[in-house]
């Protein structure tokens, strides 16, 4: 099973998560691309970091909106939504190229990811701005989300995501940011979950429903309160299950 973070996210002397710490304990890195988070200087120190430990490097690319951390719609056309995709892809890969590594797969922030998972054309746009770059990119994604389903008819890769540090809905979509439970903050809790849906490929609701969860990727979030503390478990946890923490790509 596959750890990810979303790391990088901070912006000038302005430092969001333990970066090297996480780097530590996931295998896969989200990393912030400049739109919704991150600069160059910034890039450059996880792809850094990243390589030194064997971690797979993703471009998490987002809006253009770091005021709002991409967690705002924006309502994009497909040609201006696919350029700056390109453009996100490119740029971190050039911080990539120093250490003999390079991205390996993407992965939507935010808003992006949300909207992917319903709309056509901004999931349309993520799908070709992949297949024009590097067609053997995944896509790391919502399990059954329109973006997955795109990307699979257009010959990519979806890999299926789950996050142990969210709140699901009964219909297994997350619950919203802005709702109560949207977060699972009690790191034994996260552990517990993460290794649900390792073994059981499950999560369970809000409501107490079990839900379906098949994903071959877990998310753990770099800003979320004790981030460190609960990758830490999840990952000693999903060793104890005998699941061995791998990069899918």
């Amino acid at each position: 099973m596959d750890l990810n973070a979303d790391l990088g996210e901070g912006f000038g002397i302005w430092r969001l998560g333990d970066d090297e710490a996480l780097l530590d304990l996931v295998t896969s890195a989200n990393v912030a691309c400049g739109f919704h988070g991150g600069d160059p200087s910034t890039m450059r120190r996880v792809c850094a970091a990243a390589a030194e430990r064997g971690v797979a490097v993703g471009a998490q690319v987002g809006y253009r909106d770091l005021a709002g951390f991409g967690r705002r719609h924006i309502a994009y056309g497909f040609d201006e939504l696919r350029d700056e995709v390109t453009y996100q892809l490119g740029a971190l890969d050039a911080f990539c190229r120093p250490y003999r590594t390079r991205v390996r797969y993407l992965k939507p922030h935010g808003a992006l990811y949300h909207a992917a998972a319903t709309d056509e054309v901004q999931a349309a746009a993520l799908v070709a701005a992949v297949s024009g770059y590097d067609h053997e990119l995944p896509i790391l994604c919502a399990p059954g989300s329109t973006l997955a389903q795109l990307a699979v008819g257009a010959g990519l890769r979806a890999v299926a995501e789950g996050f142990a540090d969210r709140g699901y809905l009964p219909n297994g979509t997350l619950v919203p940011r802005t709702a109560l439970g949207a977060l699972v903050t009690d790191p034994e809790e996260v552990a517990l979950r993460a290794v649900r849906m390792a073994t059981e490929h499950t999560v369970v609701a809000v409501d107490g429903t079990v839900v379906p969860c098949p994903v071959a990727s877990i998310c753990l979030h770099g800003d979320s309160p004790g981030a460190v503390a609960s990758a830490a478990l999840v990952r000693a946890a999903l060793i104890d299950a005998g699941v061995t923490p791998t990069p899918f790509a």
